[in-house]
């Protein structure tokens, strides 16, 4: 291991869907490899509930389907590509026989990627706009299937769908990142204030939003001064440049992860004992 050669560097690597592919890179070469919760949206950590729900909607058991986030269609299609694949074609062309109700263009987005258009678009991207365009049309008697953004009930748009006669059953395909990972991310920055770590390296825009949403600015700023900033690509390196901060380390032509693990070689090289 003495002889690898990122042999006694120590590389932080936020949390990302490759991540263990990723860290084994780095490992492989010797370095010591910290990971750090930096996704802020996660899928359900019990998908029994949002399975349940995904067949009653194949079941017929919905005549209309609210989706408040493009992110919550897309983790139900994660969620049943994970655990029950047999279950995504009925789903989608189960879904194409619903009236779809969206509260703005993200999930209007991701029904077009299935070949689908909302019947009924928010003029308002709110829950009241929802509300507003659904207040003239008769409701009694309706199935609603309501697609939550995080576990917030929005209990405003259930009471409202009751209270108009109609029958209401809602998922929350996902949910946010929680103050014990907040802390995590803050643990990181201070071990890179105290020049604890000789690398981050960044693979996707959102990694670096988080962090900036954690702490302050100035906090941030002050502990990458005192690393080596890596990006996976031009991409990523703009965003930290929005922030103030220039990556030093970037692959020239190919952008991932591969790549990304050698320029971080090439900079780092192996730490004098």
């Amino acid at each position: 291991m003495e002889n690898q050669p990122l042999a006694g560097r120590t590389i932080a690597v936020p949390e990302t869907r490759e991540i263990d592919v990723f860290a084994a890179m780095l490992e492989r070469r010797g370095a010591r490899v910290v990971r750090c919760p930096m996704v802020a949206i996660r899928d359900a950590p019990d998908p029994a509930p949002v399975l349940k729900w995904v067949r009653e909607l194949v079941q017929g058991s919905f005549d209309d389907l609210i989706l408040l986030t493009g992110e919550g269609l897309r983790r139900i299609l994660s969620c049943i590509e994970h655990h029950e694949p047999a279950l995504k074609d009925p789903f989608v062309a189960a879904l194409g026989q619903l009236r779809k109700i969206t509260r703005g263009p993200k999930p209007a987005r991701v029904l077009r990627e299935l070949g689908m258009r909302p019947e009924i678009a928010a003029e308002r991207p709110t829950t009241d706009g929802i509300i507003a365009s659904l207040k003239p049309l008769d409701l009694k008697g309706r199935r609603f299937g309501v697609q939550l953004y995080g576990t917030e009930p929005n209990l405003p748009l259930v009471n409202f769908l009751q209270e108009a006669g109609a029958k209401v059953s809602t998922v929350a395909p996902y949910v946010y990142a929680d103050a014990a990972e907040d802390a995590a991310v803050l643990a990181l920055l201070k071990r890179i204030e105290a020049r604890e770590v000789d690398a981050i390296a960044f693979t996707s825009t959102p990694q670096i939003e988080r962090v900036f949403a954690v702490a302050p600015a100035s906090t941030v700023i002050s502990a990458l001064e005192k690393t080596v900033v890596a990006a996976v690509g031009p991409v990523v390196a703009g965003t930290l440049a929005k922030h103030g901060i220039q990556a030093r380390v970037m692959p020239e032509e190919s952008f991932f992860l591969k790549p990304l693990t050698s320029v971080l070689e090439d900079a780092l090289g192996a730490k004098p004992r």
